[in-house]
């Protein structure tokens, strides 16, 4: 019987190929026909292998799900930045490769950035997603999500709907 390893550990920059990977695989499942297609495009060319190079040294903290050495997934994570919002908080994003999604995986992920949130001393947590997102949407509640704000994205003049969910 051969042991799968499954760890969630801070981005280093050697991880930005295959973290580049992970987000134009996940971004463009889950956001063709919602995001109009240039500026999904232009957000996939933009946040290149080079791009994530910088993410992971920078100001933000960057996990990766490292599954028998392949990066499935990521999630980046900091302090709420809606101020109107009491949780100190935020996962900014989350996303699994397709391929990696419906198997407990994204649940990993999410454990970890609320421990790490935790750890690092912030009360309650919040996460946006688009409200037509309809995966995100019934992920972020059948994990205890309160969806208790709303707002707007502005993608290339197309004004999206998003909802925060919140946890204590």
């Amino acid at each position: 019987m051969k042991t799968l390893s499954i760890d969630v550990r801070r981005a280093e920059p050697n991880d930005a190929r295959e973290i580049s990977e992970v987000h134009r695989a996940a971004w463009a499942q889950a956001y063709t026909g919602l995001i109009p297609h240039k500026p999904l495009t232009q957000m996939l060319e933009r946040r290149n292998e080079g791009w994530w190079r910088k993410a992971a040294r920078g100001p933000a903290t960057l996990l990766v799900l490292d599954v028998a050495g392949t990066i499935a997934g990521y999630a980046t994570v900091g302090l709420n930045r809606a101020k109107a919002l009491p949780q100190d908080g935020e996962i900014y994003e989350i996303y699994l490769r397709p391929e990696y999604q419906g198997i407990g995986l994204g649940r990993r992920l999410f454990g970890e950035t609320r421990r790490l949130l935790k750890s690092l001393g912030c009360n309650g947590l919040v996460v946006w997603c688009l409200e037509d997102s309809e995966n995100a949407t019934r992920f972020f509640r059948r994990h205890g999500g309160h969806d208790l704000a709303e707002g707007v994205e502005d993608f290339g003049g197309a004004n999206l709907r998003k909802i925060g969910f919140v946890w204590p």
